[in-house]
């Protein structure tokens, strides 16, 4: 199956987030990636908010590449409305495209902070259980600062892949229920 992911940041396709769609089943899958602000991807003209009009587009470029199927995630940042336009552009007719779009809360970074036990592992000390990760107000700082006091010698996108390669899924889904239980099932669909 060949699916086009589209996310915002370095992290997130730097590596982070192919361990976790090979972890909801995308083993074995080709993976093209992209950045959601694409300056040559426009935005759908017509009504609608910003990101719902961009996910469309994206939409229709996925089929125009010919690809099996779309995956686009974003981040909230705190933009509470950007989850009910990426639901729109999830459930939108536009396409029969297969697709799993997802909002993470607050962002990418705190999907890494969910398992400790993975942290500890990646990081190389002790790690304790973080706070509720869509809670923490900063999270790519969080991350930074756990990275910090480790004495593995790795960039934060390093420290990201790793997590995510070793990230128990099952925790992630239960401590992140608003961002990533949600797209954690449509990734699923898509590889069924």
């Amino acid at each position: 199956m060949r699916v086009l992911v589209v996310a915002e940041g370095k992290h997130e396709l730097e590596g982070a987030l192919r361990n976790i769609l090979e972890k909801l089943g995308g083993q074995g899958s080709t993976f093209d990636y992209d950045r959601v602000s694409n300056n040559k991807i426009h935005a759908v003209h017509g009504t609608g908010s910003g990101y719902f009009k961009r996910a469309l587009r994206w939409l229709l470029e996925a089929e125009k590449k010919g690809v099996d199927a779309l995956i686009l995630l974003i981040d909230e940042d705190g933009r509470s409305e950007r989850l009910e336009q990426i639901g729109r552009a999830q459930d939108s007719s536009i396409s029969r495209l297969p697709r799993a779009m997802g909002v993470a809360i607050r962002t990418f970074d705190a999907w890494m902070l969910a398992d400790e036990q993975a942290l500890t592992t990646v990081l190389g000390y002790r790690i304790n259980r973080q706070a509720d990760p869509e809670t923490i107000r900063y999270p790519k700082q969080a991350c930074a600062q756990l990275l910090a006091r480790s004495q593995e010698g790795i960039s934060q996108s390093q420290m990201y892949e790793k997590t995510a390669r070793e990230i128990n899924i099952d925790i992630l889904f239960n401590r992140c229920q608003s961002g990533f239980r949600p797209f954690a099932i449509r990734v699923r669909n898509i590889f069924q």
